[in-house]
């Protein structure tokens, strides 16, 4: 079988690229160029795509003994992940950019060039797996549950799914690592990207005012009396407790939280943090990872890709959304953020938080 490879630099597509090639497949890695600033530098675990990156894995690549190219993504990048982030933000929304990166990079962009050009399949080094189902491949969680990247991957419809493999899902981070250092990667020990790829230095909210500007707005309470004013609704998400610039804390002293975002009106809503459960979610664009689950059904789902699995059942179900009712609570929830929804292990899909 002939697959590509998707080389980041980093530890985890070495080792996943490493294992195809020694399985017997004929290897190709690329690096894909996201940025249009090539030239900066990766500080720690922070940034992606850098000048060291490529270079981290094209010597990775030649260890490994595949070829090896680069092919630059960047324009795509920007249009398809950065604008749609920044607009998701301007509008209100909590957009989760690793999952539109898969979405419309990794397994739109790459692998329909893959396929045009005679490949296969592509190789990640996504920490999931796909396991052979009655009707067809079916998105599992990775052994390591605390690597688990399977919610940034339920946007994967079955024909993705079938051309997609994750060498990696069977194994724990550490022993990757460790076989990394005996294959000879000298990415072995190379830190973990973190964070929003493309914000570096972490200031998202910096990020977002070079992009957006600066307007005031007010912050009020959930009664709607005016507690002070901002430069940019954009700059805050639900859920958020620190850095509202708020000289006065709820009566009591307890700590006030972002209950909710109006761009229109550019209106910041703050409350208790009682005032941030919710029971009950809806999400529309359903994505489907194979048939379908049913009004009725028990279901585990997730909200944040590193948040907790929360168990629920399918209230409502269409081809423009879904609804489910928890069994217990979850705090901060914004619209925007992926809903993926699991049956034990495995995945069913995902739909975006309304």
């Amino acid at each position: 079988m002939k697959v590509l490879a998707a080389m980041s630099g980093g530890v985890d597509s070495a080792v996943a690229a490493a294992r195809v090639a020694e399985a017997g497949h004929e290897v190709v890695g690329v690096h894909l160029a996201l940025s249009r600033n090539p030239a900066s530098h990766r500080v720690g675990a922070r940034g992606c795509c850098t000048v060291e990156d490529a270079g981290d894995a094209r010597r990775a690549a030649d260890r490994i003994g595949i070829p090896f190219y680069v092919w630059d993504l960047a324009e795509q990048f920007e249009r398809d992940v950065i604008e749609d982030f920044v607009a998701e933000y301007s509008a209100g929304r909590t957009p989760n950019p690793c999952v539109k990166c898969n979405e419309k990079i990794k397994f739109s962009a790459l692998l329909d060039k893959a396929l045009a050009l005679g490949f296969d399949a592509v190789a990640t080094g996504h920490y999931a797996q796909v396991l052979p189902g009655v009707d067809g491949p079916e998105l599992h969680r990775a052994v390591d549950e605390a690597k688990d990247q399977s919610y940034v991957l339920a946007v994967l419809g079955p024909e993705r799914l079938s051309r997609a493999l994750f060498p990696l899902g069977d194994t724990p981070k550490e022993a990757v690592r460790e076989e990394a250092e005996a294959r000879g990667l000298r990415v072995a020990t190379k830190p973990d990207s973190h964070d929003i790829c493309f914000i570096a230095d972490g200031d998202t909210a910096g990020f977002l005012a070079e992009r957006l500007g600066t307007r005031e707005g007010p912050i009020v309470d959930s009664s709607g009396a005016v507690l002070g004013t901002h430069e940019g609704a954009y700059a805050f998400t639900v859920g958020q407790r620190k850095g509202l610039g708020l000289s006065r804390p709820e009566p009591g002293g307890r700590p006030r939280y972002v209950l909710s975002i109006e761009p229109v009106s550019n209106t910041v809503v703050v409350g208790s943090v009682e005032e941030l459960s919710v029971s009950s979610l809806s999400a529309g664009a359903p994505t489907w990872c194979g048939a379908p689950p049913a009004v009725g059904d028990r279901v585990g789902v997730q909200v944040r890709a590193h948040g907790a699995e929360v168990p629920a059942v399918l209230t409502g179900l269409d081809a423009a959304g879904v609804a489910v009712e928890l069994e217990s609570p979850v705090r901060g929830v914004a619209a925007g953020q992926t809903l993926a929804l699991y049956s034990g292990t495995r995945v069913l899909g995902s739909a975006t938080l309304t």
